[in-house]
């Protein structure tokens, strides 16, 4: 047992010396502040940032230069910050006793609530440099749609693709909106909004759902579309064709978080006793274990930086440069074959540890 368990050691550490130095955390006092996650960074270094207390209730959070400046707007149960632009502006949404409602917090004056569509609650996810934001808010019959906000023109409804549901995660600075909403066959379809062409169904990779999550200043969108096997992969959508990036990866089922201007894509990979890391950079597709790398992966920036948390005994705000060098830095077998032997030392850890308990658990026959 001893010489099993020195060969998973060694295999694991042949594995994973190559990214020993490829992630970093931010620094935020656990003991002060509990779990962390940075959601977004702006290329100046600034980060919206989710802190949470110790029986979980969220809380927003502006992080700058190893400091965590709390966001708040005076009476809240809970915050969120999802969002950043390059003014330091985040957008987030606050918990008060009548429901949640979209904010965004300002550098040098008071927060700005963005109100509803008529319903209860409304959630703020996304703006850009002009102060512009998404989100979605409920309605008055209780569905809910994707939002646009213009500061001066207040929040205006988006429509859906068909269905009674849509919400919007993703802006540019030329108004263009990523998302997803049910389509008249019941389905969740990732969309592109244009302000000229309105809201355009992405489609899937074969499968019957997809969504988006992130949208750089080319319009270019990035998410997870279900395959014909019910898997679920990874895509990128540049305006013509869905990229299956999960095919790239070869194994696990994936899903895109963030992309920046370069088309840089970075998400996660699931198998079904590991989390791995993903970065899509000039065409070559760079796998990370997540022990050695991020758990989540919220965000990229145009300065490289993927932002997002580490997980060790709990969540903690991180980051990564998108370029650190991999186990792989290709796609295709070298990436399937690194996957199925994770999953192989995986798997063989959980048979000789349900043999050893299985042991300790057997009556003394002696």
């Amino acid at each position: 047992m001893r010489r099993f368990a020195a060969v998973v050691a060694l295999t694991t550490l042949s594995l994973s010396q190559d990214v020993l130095a490829s992630r970093f955390s931010l620094g935020v006092s656990r003991d002060k502040y509990g779990e962390s996650v940075a959601n977004d960074m702006n290329n100046a270094g600034q980060v919206a940032l989710v802190v949470r207390d110790k029986d979980g209730t969220p809380h927003a959070a502006f992080f700058e230069r190893g400091k965590v400046s709390l966001l708040e707007t005076g009476g809240e149960i809970a915050s969120e910050a999802n969002r950043i632009n390059r003014f330091g502006e985040v957008i987030g949404s606050v918990q008060r006793d009548n429901g949640w409602q979209a904010v965004i917090f300002h550098q040098s004056q008071n927060p700005t609530m963005l109100g509803t569509l008529g319903g209860r609650s409304s959630h703020g996810l996304a703006l850009n440099n002009a102060g512009e934001a998404v989100g979605f808010s409920d309605l008055a019959d209780g569905n809910w749609h994707a939002f646009f906000y213009r500061p001066g023109q207040g929040m205006r409804d988006l429509g859906t693709l068909g269905g009674n549901i849509s919400y919007a995660v993703a802006m540019n600075d030329t108004g263009q909106v990523a998302g997803t909403s049910v389509t008249s066959g019941g389905y969740r379809h990732a969309f592109l909004y244009d302000p000229q062409k309105g809201m355009q169904d992405l489609g899937t990779l074969g499968g019957r759902y997809s969504s988006a999550n992130a949208i750089n200043k080319h319009g270019v969108v990035a998410g997870m579309s279900e395959m014909p096997d019910r898997s679920k992969h990874a895509f990128v959508y540049d305006g013509k064709t869905m990229k299956d990036l999960g095919a790239l990866i070869g194994y696990g089922d994936s899903v895109a978080t963030g992309i920046n201007d370069d088309g840089h894509v970075v998400g996660i990979v699931d198998l079904e006793h590991i989390r791995l890391a993903f970065v899509w950079r000039d065409n070559k597709m760079l796998v990370h274990p997540s022990g050695k790398s991020l758990y989540l992966t919220n965000a990229i920036n145009n300065a490289g930086q993927v932002v997002g948390a580490v997980y060790d005994r709990g969540l903690e705000a991180a980051a990564m440069p998108s370029a650190t060098r991999p186990f792989v830095d290709h796609g295709g077998d070298t990436i399937l074959w690194f996957n199925v032997a994770m999953a192989v030392v995986a798997g063989v850890l959980v048979f000789f540890r349900r043999r050893i308990f299985s042991m300790l658990r057997a009556p003394n026959t002696l």
